[in-house]
């Protein structure tokens, strides 16, 4: 009797771009992760995929709320991570707040990503604006 081992070898999808200018973008960037996640082959934890949706809603939202009212939505694949990355017109960086326990008025965000994301940076440019970039582990 023979024996067959198989090895899946992961291959990441087409990078996915979504650009939004208003509070339907959100709901548009979740669903583009989403379908990015279930198209990773292999497929990805469950909680990484959930928690990639997150990521990316919370980083849409800030960018919408704080970096100009619009954003562009980078979704790519390696090996070992899988990174959102989101770019608004405005230069200024992201700043923690005190998120608001009583009055629902945020702050939680930028504190969420921070702790979700394995590796996260931002860079300016090119031109006016910034870009950030979530890495979240395969």
């Amino acid at each position: 009797m023979d024996s067959t081992t198989m090895t899946i070898t992961p291959t990441p999808p087409v990078p996915t771009v979504v650009r939004g200018d208003s509070a339907v973008g959100i709901s548009q960037a979740r669903q583009a992760a989403r379908a990015f996640a279930d198209h990773l082959t292999p497929a990805p934890d469950p909680d990484m995929a959930d928690t990639l949706v997150l990521v990316v809603s919370e980083l849409v939202t800030n960018a919408l709320r704080h970096g100009g009212g619009r954003y562009t939505l980078r979704l790519s694949a390696g090996p070992d991570t899988v990174t959102a990355a989101v770019s608004d017109p405005s230069p200024a960086y992201p700043r923690e707040r005190t998120p608001d326990l009583d009055g629902g008025n945020g702050g939680f965000g930028w504190h969420m990503t921070r702790h979700l994301a394995t590796h996260l940076t931002i860079t300016t440019g090119p031109g006016y604006g910034k870009t950030i970039h979530a890495q979240l582990p395969r």
